[in-house]
């Protein structure tokens, strides 16, 4: 017990190196990737639970009870992103699937597991919670809008599942949590076992990292030129919404920013392919695939600049 214990103080002290450590084992060993990629599912689940579990949720109330903030982050994230990363594409002559990926990656949602990565990077985990809880339940409204006035592209959207997938992920997250709080843990044994959970979290979040590079490896070897501009248009997407992000919410103070920047540029692809289920073209399956590098390599960078600002 206590080997595991020192593994996961390790592993939660350099969160950042291991989980880009995962991303790149995913693409380097494919086999893997294609065993692990029934567990990104149950995973996600997991891996948002930890984040619940270590939270406050009487701050996450301070956010309902003053939900000004959270109303413009809203907006931003669901609107104002999508039609600015459609007005930049529109002036880049990029392929069609890559233009499609990166107009559907910003109209979604911050990624579920916003929460996780908020408490390891030190950022605003409260805020980060109750921004991914409501724009997961507008998701369903926004999305098929944003994806018909922008790229003209119809989702066969099934309202009632998609909102009963979400409220499974998300209020089965909060519920697990409670009790956990409730008959489980106390204050202090919550405070006492942080690291453990922490690293648990890390180790989650490198399953993830590893799960959803299933297939990439081979398409890279199909098409090389594609998946280098794919991974490219990426990084610089995720870093260009991240500090979009931050200088819209900068009057807010340095931690918040930080956090909205975060959320604005890391958002939840896995949603979108489950939504459009074999009818996505292949060339935006590889480019949700391959986003998922910035995911996990930019906090490497992030977490400097959060230490030398916070």
């Amino acid at each position: 017990m206590d080997i595991i214990s020192i593994c996961l103080h390790f592993l939660a002290r350099h969160a950042t190196k291991f989980l880009a450590l995962g991303v790149l084992t995913g693409l380097v060993l494919p086999p893997l990737a294609d065993f692990m990629r029934p567990t990104l599912a149950p995973v996600i689940f997991i891996s948002m639970t930890l984040a619940l579990i270590r939270l406050d949720f009487s701050d996450v109330a301070n956010f309902l009870r003053r939900p000004v903030l959270l109303l413009l982050f809203t907006v931003f994230a669901l609107f104002i992103s999508p039609i600015a990363m459609a007005a930049a594409v529109s002036a880049i002559d990029l392929p069609t699937g890559l233009a499609i990926g990166l107009v559907l990656m910003a109209a979604s949602a911050p990624i579920n597991s916003a929460p996780a990565f908020a408490l390891i990077l030190g950022l605003d985990a409260a805020f980060a919670v109750a921004a991914v809880v409501l724009c997961h339940i507008l998701l369903p409204l926004t999305l098929p809008a944003m994806a018909l006035w922008l790229l003209g592209l119809e989702l066969q959207i099934s309202l009632v599942e998609f909102m009963g997938r979400l409220a499974f992920m998300i209020g089965g997250g909060f519920a697990l949590a409670i009790a956990a709080k409730r008959w489980l843990l106390t204050p202090a044994s919550l405070k006492r076992h942080a690291g453990h959970i922490d690293g648990l979290m890390v180790v989650c979040l490198m399953f993830i990292a590893i799960a959803i590079m299933a297939g990439v490896t081979e398409f890279f070897v199909a098409r090389p030129g594609f998946v280098l501009l794919t991974i490219a248009a990426a990084f610089i997407a995720n870093a260009s919404l991240q500090v979009l992000g931050f200088l819209a919410f900068l009057p807010a103070g340095r931690r918040l920013a930080f956090t909205s920047g975060h959320m604005a540029g890391n958002c939840n692809m896995a949603l979108i392919l489950a939504v459009l289920a074999d009818r996505a073209q292949i060339e935006v399956v590889i480019f949700f695939a391959l986003a998922q590098l910035p995911m996990y390599m930019l906090p490497i960078v992030a977490n400097r600049v959060y230490r030398r600002f916070l």
